[in-house]
């Protein structure tokens, strides 16, 4: 299969790890930039791809770029926003499945997937046969399921963390589903990555659980790493 990647390169070798070498990659843009903010340079590459993809997986919100290809899936990154959060009423003319493409969980052995209409399971579970991989389906809603839980047990560890609960060592057991610790988790995702979850969480739910700590919040917005502040 021909995959179209839209601003993932910076998950260019995780994509290939999880999918193997018996597929086509097209990384649009080439390099890290953002292509909506590289439109110029990119759209050669996007329109020589474009005829053969079989399968976009797309990280910003380019659906009107490829919308008229026929015959394509489109899998959405749906960490921060739902399926009905972007599309609502407007159903795409293509099969579209929300997706986690998060650092790290990506390559997981099931891909975790959300769909917009039910009418195209059988469309996503040929689809992932064909990409070799299995799928888990979670409910349709902002952070998926995995973003979510690891949103949750970061921003409860560094809450305790920053209130003297626990210490360092003992705020780092505050996971237990996870094979690392949330501080090394969220350095492997990213904490500004994890601050956007926990961010879009707040706004859909107002869910106190979801209010970012005020550490991690500024740990994201000054670019931190929790493996530096430990």
């Amino acid at each position: 299969m021909h995959l179209l990647i839209l601003d993932g390169h910076h998950l260019e070798a995780e994509f290939r790890q999880k999918f193997g070498p018996t597929h086509q990659y097209s990384f649009v843009p080439a390099g890290p930039g953002r292509l909506v903010d590289e439109l110029e340079e990119a759209m050669p590459l996007l329109d020589e791809a474009l005829p053969t993809v079989d399968v976009v997986f797309d990280f910003g919100n380019y659906g009107p770029l490829y919308e008229e290809k026929e015959g394509l899936v489109a899998f959405v990154e749906a960490s921060t926003e739902s399926l009905a959060g972007r599309f609502g009423a407007d159903k795409p003319a293509y099969p579209v499945f929300g997706f986690c493409g998060l650092p790290t969980l990506l390559n997981r052995p099931q891909l975790e997937v959300s769909l917009y209409d039910e009418a195209d399971a059988a469309q996503l579970a040929d689809c992932c046969a064909r990409l070799g991989t299995a799928c888990g389906r979670v409910a349709d809603r902002v952070g998926l399921f995995t973003p979510r839980l690891l949103a949750l047990g970061v921003n409860e560890a560094c809450a305790a963390l920053q209130e003297g609960i626990v210490g360092a060592a003992e705020a780092a057991q505050l996971l237990p589903v996870a094979a690392i610790s949330p501080f090394e988790q969220a350095d492997a995702v990213g904490l500004g990555r994890i601050y956007d979850v926990l961010s879009a969480l707040w706004d859909d739910t107002h869910d106190a659980r979801y209010q970012a700590s005020p550490l991690l919040k500024r740990m994201a917005l000054r670019g931190e790493a929790f493996g530096s502040a430990r």
